[in-house]
């Protein structure tokens, strides 16, 4: 299927490991050119000469999504840089590591008012096009008890209702705005790495959770944001969609 991405401009947040960076491959792969940022610079520059070697238009800066000023200028030469903005894709998280007031201000401040501030700077690019499009990723732990009271799990819960109040608001204005919900999902690097190597028995009780039998895969995940952001999915908008291999047990409808 040509998801319709061809020339489109996606800028992706926390786009350097992960889930962040499968996107941005995934994104590239389509066609799309894309602005990454992250933390760390050498990562950066790795990232956008990766992507650059795509046949695609690539950028990057060291941003952190909680110093407004640095967002603000990562978007604007993102913009200026690549001819406009089509995607935008919130996904920078604090994680899920500290449950005092600490973990709770930083998930806020991440999570949250990242992912706000993302979106009122991207809005004005996003009205001028065509196929605007905002995917905000969240997880299963916002929509199931999970690993206790955590702000990790509350904040992406407040995450699906702005992106679903955000979809009514935006429709108008011809941005869609979905979000996606991944189950655990392991790649080197990452927290269930962590959590396999010093927590097994909760990995391995976490496995046998999962009727697929195993943890998702960064581009499964990826290839989800990549139709819920193309023209091809044009009339879907204020939907979660949850990717967890059965994971959670609730009845969706």
């Amino acid at each position: 299927m040509d998801l319709q991405l061809k020339g489109k401009v996606a800028l992706i947040t926390g786009s350097t490991k992960g889930i962040g960076r499968a996107i941005a491959e995934t994104l590239a792969d389509e066609g799309c050119h894309v602005g990454v940022c992250a933390r760390n610079q050498t990562e950066v520059d790795e990232t956008v000469a990766s992507l650059t070697s795509k046949g695609v238009k690539a950028c990057g800066s060291v941003v952190d999504v909680t110093d407004a000023a640095s967002l603000e200028a990562w978007v604007n030469t993102c913009a200026d840089t690549l001819g406009g903005i089509d995607i935008f894709v919130p996904n920078v998280s604090a994680g899920g590591a500290d449950n005092g007031e600490a973990g709770w201000r930083a998930n806020f401040e991440s999570d949250m008012l990242g992912t706000w501030r993302g979106v009122e700077l991207t809005q004005p690019y996003l009205e001028k096009s065509d196929a605007g499009a905002i995917v905000v990723i969240s997880t299963t732990a916002a929509v199931e008890a999970f690993a206790g009271p955590s702000p990790y799990g509350a904040i992406k819960a407040g995450l699906l209702n702005y992106a679903s109040n955000l979809a009514q608001a935006l429709a108008g204005s011809g941005i869609r705005v979905n979000s996606v919900s991944p189950g655990p999902v392991y790649f080197e690097g990452g927290a269930w790495e962590q959590i396999k190597t010093h927590m097994t028995d909760f990995y391995d009780a976490t496995i046998a959770n999962i009727p697929m039998g195993r943890m998702g895969d960064n581009y499964e995940i990826a290839d989800t944001v990549a139709f819920l952001a193309s023209p091809r999915s044009a009339w879907t908008t204020g939907t979660n969609v949850v990717v967890d291999g059965g994971f959670t047990k609730r009845v969706q409808f």
